[in-house]
């Protein structure tokens, strides 16, 4: 089987939207990912940045099942010794909105610089207005 090597200029780049209001957070996630990464496409290369632009609205009404509101937690460390800190869902979504979404999209993308270039095409916003209305962004049901 032959590589395929899709040029950047040559490869089609659409601009998507989902509504997270309400939904799960791991399907709001793993959608995400898969446009990002642009497994939905014939010329899909895992080495190479050919995916979409995705626009997740309502970040801040994300729905978690069960008892993850309380009992789910986020660790981050400083690098010092006992620097080892935690927050529960309920307590990064207070602070930070669109943290447990981008978290949950991060964890799902290749590690390395093509992952961190795969997440700038994925833009969050807690509210339900964005400013990405002139590229005509495509809504996306789940």
């Amino acid at each position: 089987m032959k590589t395929v090597f899709v040029k950047p200029a040559v490869a089609e780049r659409k601009w998507f939207v989902i509504d997270a209001q309400d939904m799960i957070l791991g399907r709001v996630a793993a959608k995400c990912a898969s446009i990002v990464r642009g497994k939905e496409k014939a010329i899909f290369a895992p080495h190479q940045e050919l995916g979409d632009y995705v626009v997740v609205i309502n970040a801040d009404k994300i729905a978690v099942s069960g008892a993850k509101r309380q009992d789910k937690m986020y660790y981050r460390h400083s690098g010092f010794v006992g620097g080892l800190k935690s927050d529960s869902f309920e307590e990064l979504a207070a602070r930070h909105p669109t943290a447990p979404l981008e978290i949950a999209i991060k964890g799902m993308l290749p590690k390395g610089p093509l992952g961190r270039k795969l997440l700038k095409n994925v833009k969050i916003y807690a509210g339900s207005d964005h400013p990405h209305a002139a590229q005509n962004p495509q809504t996306v049901e789940l």
